[in-house]
């Protein structure tokens, strides 16, 4: 998990996304232990709060179980939740963009799956 500076979303976002992406590529999956705030501060270099935040983030949404004097878990469905949300949020906003550049630029999308084969 690394999180990334040079973005212009606030870091409690950016700590957000490193862990939702380490739930959906597998890393965490339900049911398991999620780093202290302090040692995902620390390997982040971020601020401790900063990372409750992000954590607070997804146990309101459900996404992570609080086991008091235990730490955090992965809760149950997390990660099918979380591709859900992930893949309609690509659709409804990211793709919009994205097919309207492809557009402007002549790039149809047989362009994209040829060039995978190079």
């Amino acid at each position: 998990m690394t999180l990334h500076s040079s973005s212009d979303k606030p870091v409690y976002i950016r700590l957000r996304e490193v862990i939702a992406d380490a739930i959906l590529a597998g890393r965490f999956r339900d049911g398991d232990p999620l780093p202290s705030v302090r040692a995902l501060a620390a390997e982040q270099g971020a601020n401790p709060l900063t990372v409750a935040k992000a954590y607070q983030g997804f146990q309101d949404e459900g996404l992570v179980l609080v086991k008091r004097g235990i730490g955090m878990f992965v809760a149950s469905g997390a990660c099918a939740r979380l591709r859900d949300s992930e893949r309609n949020q690509f659709i409804t906003t990211e793709w919009p963009a994205i097919r309207d550049r492809m557009k402007r630029l002549g790039i149809e999308p047989a362009d994209l799956v040829e060039g995978e084969k190079a």
